[in-house]
């Protein structure tokens, strides 16, 4: 009798093994057939993006192709003595108390640099 109940308990503990770890495996599998799932759906993004990209570069390779002065600097310079000089930094007006506001500097002293 006793012999009967320890081999009854020795049985119960083998399939109660055997059913956890039958369940860690189903859990496994699930969870790698999600982040494959994930994987194929980032994969799918990443793949439309990159033709997207394509598509734009396409897109503006016609453009500069339809209109070739895009490519070519401008056939004059800015007049000299005008505002629209670019390159020339111009610092505020010492006596103007809000000219380094303007010219967008944070110390009166510094003025902004572009």
């Amino acid at each position: 009798m006793v012999g009967l109940l320890i081999a009854g308990c020795v049985s119960a503990a083998v399939v109660l093994y055997g059913a956890d770890r039958a369940v860690k495996a189903r859990a496994r599998a699930r969870r790698r057939r999600e982040m494959s799932d994930r994987l194929a759906a980032a994969t799918a993004r990443a793949d439309e993006q990159a033709e997207q990209r394509q598509a734009a570069a396409r897109a503006g390779a016609a453009l500069t192709s339809v209109m070739p002065a895009i490519n070519r600097p401008p056939l004059t310079g800015p007049r000299a003595g005008t505002d629209r000089d670019e390159g020339v930094i111009r610092p505020p007006d010492p006596r103007d108390p809000g000219a380094a506001e303007v010219a967008g500097s944070a110390h009166p002293s510094r003025p902004m640099i572009r």
